[in-house]
């Protein structure tokens, strides 16, 4: 293994999954131990600002020069929001070598409070940089490890946005949420672009141990192959596979008056299923007045995701690009058998939050002593991988004052307008009249209709509810011809106000 001028590292050791694997195990089968926090009182001085002066120097990065990989790695620094060290390996060939920490890394200011850290210290977390053969990749990043078992990567527009992590544990459960670390990785970067980089981690939690490999190809997107082996050492209420996390602040249906001067704040507008049936779903997102668990019940899934499906500028007006966020798609790879996805929405007052959380509950019990072996392939792209041939998306909810133009309107009678875009569409025969069909888990529905709407390509599915107190009602639609769906299916958890 080349090594870089400056850094050091300690003696090669062999390394495989199947040794990560066995040590897994093995730690899941002792008390759980902290991960190493150095000089807490120092890192919890290392605010947001101070964080932002400490930046990983770029003639120490891995990869920067051939040979042994295209992408180059930049460590990040400890600080207040990631107090726990993270060991980081190198990998070629089969080896792995241990990157020992050194301020010397890292450019601060010369009176930076970082630099009081032991020499022990450790990393926060990692990053790939764009392949070492652009002029640009000293300040352009494609993917991060950082803070518990979270990562990022961006999409084919160039944008980070929501997140994935490696384990979700009693969200919004009974419980207090637990939240794993990647304690370790080692990382190998790939050896021409069209290869994959390889990352395994080893996951550490007090209810649970895992290896983790991650076969990362850097494409238009982001796409990643990821194997978890996990052993629980607990029973855990609610065990989240493939859990994605993300911000809904408001959308077209739901802002709030003179709460914010942009029409539109958020990261992902809406959960698409694929369900193992073959149906098509788009729940909208709400941002609800207390936390809410909706559960998707399904076998064998063929996927999910958290989706941007909102792609116009003039919906946000911001300069932080809520339009160019990525879509995240979870392709399960081989068999999930029974379970649900779910779906947490959580209150918040602000974009800074992330309040959307979705992931795979599986049937089989998380009881203490169990393993479970997933493998599953995220997409990191503007829209869904497989997107419906035979059926239109939905492409927006509105929510208006419920009944005819020029009459009365009553008290607590909403109107929704769904509107749907595909070629099925516009490729209807002349004379065709879809209608739409529509539920509700409780109140009345009236006048509803399904009509194009002029000078655009869409079609709208329109009706009418009326539903007294406060308790959520669950919405179903689509529109048909003949009886056979024309559209995915609308889900949507309306939460009425006390009128």
């Amino acid at each position: 293994m080349a090594q870089k001028a400056g850094l050091k590292l300690a003696p090669a050791e062999p390394f495989s999954f199947d040794a990560l694997t066995k040590m897994a195990l093995e730690r899941a089968g002792r008390p759980y131990a902290e991960p190493y926090r150095p000089a807490p009182k120092v890192t919890a001085a290392i605010d947001y600002e101070a964080h932002g002066k400490i930046r990983f120097r770029n003639d120490m990065a891995p990869f920067a020069e051939g040979p042994g990989g295209v992408y180059p790695v930049a460590f990040f620094h400890l600080g207040m929001y990631f107090q726990k060290s993270v060991k980081m390996h190198l990998v070629q060939d089969g080896q792995s070598r241990e990157v020992l920490y050194s301020p010397d890394y890292f450019s601060m200011p010369g009176d930076s409070i970082a630099r009081k850290l032991p020499s022990d210290s450790g990393f926060a977390g990692f990053r790939f940089h764009e392949a070492n053969s652009r002029t640009d990749w000293r300040t352009q990043d494609w993917l991060a490890f950082l803070g518990a078992s979270y990562f990022r990567a961006i999409g084919d527009l160039g944008q980070y946005g929501l997140s994935a992590r490696g384990i979700a544990i009693d969200v919004a459960a009974p419980e207090p949420e637990e939240f794993p670390d990647f304690v370790a990785f080692w990382i190998q970067s790939a050896p021409a672009p069209d290869s994959p980089c390889i990352v395994h981690a080893l996951l550490d939690g007090p209810s649970l141990s895992g290896a983790y490999r991650f076969e990362i190809r850097r494409t238009t997107g982001v796409i990643m192959d990821i194997e978890a082996r996990l052993f629980l050492r607990e029973d855990v209420h609610r065990f989240g596979v493939a859990p994605l996390t993300s911000m809904f602040w408001y959308g077209e249906y739901d802002r709030p008056q003179m709460i914010d001067w942009r029409p539109e704040i958020h990261d992902s507008d809406g959960l698409a299923l694929w369900t193992g049936g073959g149906e098509r779903i788009w729940r909208p997102l709400n941002n609800p007045k207390r936390v809410i668990t909706s559960s998707f019940v399904d076998e064998d899934p063929r996927g999910f995701g958290l989706l941007q499906r909102d792609r116009s500028f003039e919906h946000y007006l911001d300069g932080v690009n809520y339009d160019l966020r990525p879509s995240l798609w979870v392709e399960p790879l081989g068999s999930w058998g029974k379970g649900a996805v779910q779906l947490v929405e959580i209150p918040t007052d602000d974009e800074i939050h992330d309040n959307i959380v979705a992931f795979w509950v599986p049937q089989k019990p998380a009881a203490a002593g169990t393993s479970f072996d997933m493998r599953y392939r995220l997409h990191w792209f503007a829209d869904e991988p497989y997107p419906a041939k035979t059926v239109a998306q939905c492409v927006a909810t509105r929510i208006g004052r419920g009944g005819e133009p020029g009459k009365p309107r009553p008290q607590g009678l909403r109107k929704f307008v769904v509107e749907f875009a595909g070629e099925v569409l516009q490729n209807l025969p002349k004379g065709a009249e879809p209608k739409p069909v529509v539920s509700a888990s409780r109140g009345d529905l009236s006048y509803m209709f399904a009509e194009p709407i002029p000078r655009t390509d869409r079609w709208r599915m329109q009706f009418d509810l009326t539903a007294l107190g406060t308790d959520p009602v669950e919405l179903r639609g689509y529109i048909a011809l003949d009886g056979k769906p024309l559209t995915e299916t609308w889900m949507f958890q309306f939460h009425p106000t006390a009128t």
